[in-house]
């Protein structure tokens, strides 16, 4: 790794007295720390500073840029107990695995950050490429959602019958309607 690539990471003790009052102060949230440093510090020094994150309070270990089976594994080995989070990107250095073959090495939390909006991006592109070469999107919509299916997925008639039970608000008689 040349010096320009070289990953800046914060001092581990900064970073565990970061994370203790974030713990104590916790409600309905999780605290999860970050560790980036096995690009620039290597696997000893991931684990170096994940241990402090855990006794300041932290509730899940993110190990970043673990970028071979064996990394992962590693680290879980030598992190026993600990929540760890595993972040799964497309496109970076990071080995392809299944949120159960994670789960089968230690891994509790599995995220796709990103995938969901390469997709997205991938899927508009095709529609203005559409609306370009067609002069409008009656090619494509059978690719679309129907209105059927978002009303499905968000759960709308859920959201209607709450609003039903809700009791309207009554303006009391005798008062000015005038502002």
């Amino acid at each position: 790794m040349r010096p320009s690539e070289r990953q800046e990471v914060a001092d581990a003790h900064d970073m565990a007295a970061k994370v203790a009052p974030a713990s104590k102060a916790r409600r309905d949230l999780m605290v999860i720390a970050r560790t980036d440093a096995a690009a620039s510090e290597g696997l000893a020094g991931a684990i170096a500073r994940a241990k402090p994150y855990m006794e300041a309070g932290a509730d899940v270990i993110f190990p970043e840029a673990l970028n071979t089976a064996e990394m992962f594994r590693a680290f879980a080995a030598r992190m026993p107990g600990a929540p760890l989070l595993s972040n799964m990107t497309e496109f970076g250095k990071t080995p392809f695995f299944t949120a159960a073959e994670l789960e089968a090495i230690g891994y509790a939390v599995v995220i796709w950050p990103v995938s969901s909006l390469r997709v997205a991006n991938k899927a508009q592109a095709e529609l203005y490429a559409a609306i370009l070469r067609d002069g409008g999107t009656h090619k494509i919509v059978e690719r679309m959602q129907t209105r059927a299916e978002l009303y499905a997925a968000i759960g709308l008639h859920d959201y209607e019958a709450f609003d039903c039970s809700i009791v309207q608000t009554i303006v009391p008689s005798g008062m000015s309607q005038r502002k």
